[in-house]
């Protein structure tokens, strides 16, 4: 086994690497900006028409990963729409690998706490302030400084998963990549924070009193069914 992975990949290699983290960050501010549509105020899906389990073994189980969250049927499938996602190009004829699908997990895991994160910068009703603990009924376990436990078991475990094909075969590259990917999503996520409250001023502009149009359509907001 080779012991020095800078030896299997070069900085030139790992800079090819920054189009698809961009574009996984784009992608992550994506979902995170149309779940604060579709929640508001209101994470966890508490007041969406969904249903809501806590004490079915099922849920139990689900808890259990999720650090004692409930299951609901929004998670239920929200939460595997970017995991089928992110094996797209599997459909389109790239070729599976153990090395690969383990730069896709361990990808994954990191882009979901992007997106979670993301839902609280973004969201006038938390914003960096109110991103703690006791402010986030669904993050009530424990936290390590500013972060849930969530956030810190998805990061150690995208690692581990990420440096399975170079302790299994010496191959550092997915590794490395996941450094740098990792390194770059932090810095995107800042910057990110920077300009979190323009998003926040223009959300509130859009929902100001008088503003929203459906009146105009002459029927009742919980009308006509398809």
């Amino acid at each position: 086994m080779n012991m020095n992975p800078a030896a299997n990949i070069g900085w030139i290699e790992l800079l090819d690497t920054l189009p698809s983290t961009l574009f996984l960050f784009v992608y992550a501010m994506l979902f995170a900006m149309v779940e604060i549509e579709i929640e508001g105020r209101d994470g966890w899906a508490m007041n969406l028409p969904t249903w809501f389990r806590r004490s079915p073994w099922y849920a139990r189980a689900c808890a259990f990963l999720i650090s004692g969250k409930p299951l609901t049927g929004y998670h239920a499938v929200m939460l595997f729409v970017p995991l089928v996602s992110f094996h797209l190009g599997l459909a389109f004829g790239q070729q599976w690998s153990w090395g690969l699908e383990a730069r896709i997990l361990s990808s994954y895991l990191i882009w979901n706490v992007t997106w979670d994160l993301l839902w609280f910068l973004f969201n006038p009703a938390y914003g960096w302030a109110r991103f703690r603990k006791g402010e986030i009924w669904w993050h009530s376990r424990a936290w390590v400084g500013r972060l849930p436990i969530d956030y810190v078991n998805a990061l150690w475990l995208s690692f581990v998963v990420a440096a399975l094909p170079w302790l299994l075969r010496g191959n550092a590259g997915h590794l490395l990549r996941h450094v740098i990917y990792v390194a770059t999503m932090i810095l995107l996520v800042v910057l990110a924070a920077c300009a979190a409250p323009l998003y926040r001023r223009w959300y509130e502009h859009m929902r100001r009193p008088g503003s929203d149009e459906r009146p105009k359509l002459g029927g009742s907001r919980e009308g006509h069914g398809a």
